[in-house]
């Protein structure tokens, strides 16, 4: 439960937020280094990436990937270590060939017949996890009983490889790892098999990451990896990475006139401004060491934070949005804001009392704090609607961690989730119409909302589920923690991470 900070050290600004993303995306293919064609191909294909939708589009040739011998285009770049692959794809256009074949290769060399792992997904729908454990041997494969997966992922620990795979706006399903040795040092990449010598086939792969997870010896709260903000567009799933730093960054607000989005880092806040991708600091006096849990009020004047000055303990200060000396309003702790009322009377929060963890109230000039829920369950993460009917909160009293909404007094409160996972932070959209929230997988406890897992946000409409997948991320704590709807209520901002 405890909410923490994190150091930062800021990379030199990005520009134009709409095409650029990290410095490492600035060539012409994007994050990857080079483009082969793999094996005896009649026809070469070609890899382009575009740095305003930040996908890439790929055409290939190549009778097959299979038996001992491989003929596919292949988009790469040389890694160590521990990765995670993922992206969407799809296939251009319609082709009699059936087994035509896109995905994420790993493999020791770019011979034809080189050791190689292969998540692929097929023109006829078969997705599989294809494999070949030496060189010339011959290739072994595993196929997933999901039909049509256009989200792949394929993940490497040591010698072992997972693939996981769905249909967008679904769960992954994980399929059996196997275990192979392929070298330290890799080619990665994605690539187009056309699976007919004399074809040529095309296919756009979208939300493309490569990410380097934490190591298996960090230790949580003392050891950070890098941060990427990016903007979510809500409808498609479409993702843009917009600034990248190799510290910790997390939970961005994104501002009421649209132009910046405020993080927090090294106990700091600083507004990224939207169109230079220049990070500012704001000024907050004495309050040096705030946590992630800071608020705009809703006409976007004032700011609330969480600080932990005061002998390390969480109290909730106001300030004005553009910076300030900030005012105590909360005389115990610790306790962790999470939301203005729309019309900027109160704030609510989570506060630690007596060893167990509510919402509570408080008149936003200070006073008084009303208890909103007793229960001996653990309560978090309270956000007014914009219409004030409803606080939503997320809740344990059900075992696992859902989704809660009640009355502004406590009253009529009522589960909105029922789900396999651990959701938290809902965040409803300006418009009143959409929640965004949070979900862990079941193997974190219910009470932990830790850094560095593979995550989902998801999205619903504000009547209730059913809830659809909208990004798959490595992040969590950090990610979504605060409201961060852009104020047209298309777009969320959120924090992913890297090493």
């Amino acid at each position: 439960m405890p909410k923490r900070i994190s150091p930062i050290f800021l990379l030199p600004a990005i520009a134009g937020w709409c095409s650029i993303a990290a410095p490492s995306w600035s060539g012409s293919l994007g994050v990857f280094e080079n483009q082969s064609d793999v094996g005896a191909v009649k026809h070469a294909g070609t890899a382009r990436y575009d740095p305003r939708t930040q996908e890439y589009v790929l055409s290939g040739s190549g009778a097959n990937m299979w038996a001992d011998q491989d003929e596919f285009h292949y988009l790469w770049k040389r890694m160590t270590g521990d990765f995670i692959l993922t992206a969407r794809m799809h296939l251009l256009g319609t082709a009699a060939q059936p087994h035509r074949k896109i995905g994420w290769t790993v493999r020791s060399s770019l011979d034809g017949n080189s050791p190689h792992v292969v998540a692929v997904t097929h023109g006829n729908g078969l997705t599989d996890l294809q494999y070949r454990p030496a060189a010339g041997a011959a290739t072994m494969e595993q196929t997933s009983a999901i039909q049509g997966a256009d989200v792949v992922q394929l993940e490497r620990r040591g010698n072992t490889y997972t693939m996981s795979v769905a249909r967008f706006g679904e769960p992954l399903t994980t399929e059996k790892p196997v275990e192979i040795e392929l070298g330290s040092g890799v080619y990665v990449g994605l690539f187009v098999c056309a699976h007919e010598a004399d074809l040529t086939e095309r296919a756009v792969f979208s939300d493309v990451r490569i990410t380097v997870p934490a190591r298996p010896d960090f230790v949580p709260y003392h050891d950070y990896i890098g941060s990427n903000i990016e903007i979510l567009e809500v409808a498609s799933g479409h993702r843009q990475l917009i600034y990248h730093s190799p510290e910790s960054l997390q939970a961005p607000n994104w501002t009421r006139d649209g132009r910046a989005l405020i993080y927090n880092s090294k106990g700091r806040l600083y507004r990224l401004d939207l169109s230079t991708h220049r990070p500012l600091e704001i000024k907050t006096g004495f309050a040096t060491n705030n946590n992630n849990d800071h608020v705009l009020s809703f006409d976007g004047k004032m700011l609330g934070i969480s600080d932990q000055s005061d002998n390390n303990l969480s109290l909730v200060y106001t300030l004005p949005a553009t910076g300030g000396t900030p005012t105590k309003i909360t005389a115990a702790g610790p306790s962790y804001l999470h939301s203005w009322s729309p019309d900027g009377k109160f704030l609510v929060y989570t506060g630690g009392r007596n060893g167990n963890f509510d919402i509570y109230a408080i008149p936003s000039g200070g006073g008084a704090e009303i208890r909103l829920t007793d229960a001996p369950s653990l309560e978090d993460g309270p956000e007014y609607t914009p219409d004030g009917r409803y606080i939503y909160f997320n809740s344990t009293a059900s075992g696992l961690m859902q989704l809660w909404r009640m009355r502004p007094d406590g009253s009529e409160q009522e589960r909105v989730t029922h789900s396999d996972t651990n959701d938290w932070f809902a965040h409803i959209s300006p418009d009143g119409r959409q929640i965004v929230y949070l979900s862990f997988p079941p193997d974190v406890a219910p009470q932990e909302h830790p850094f560095y897992r593979q995550v989902y946000i998801r999205a619903m409409p504000a009547a209730g589920e059913p809830a659809r997948v909208i990004a798959y991320v490595y992040g969590g704590q950090g990610t979504i923690n605060t409201p961060s709807w852009s104020p047209d209520s298309t777009r969320v901002a959120f924090v992913s991470n890297s090493d």
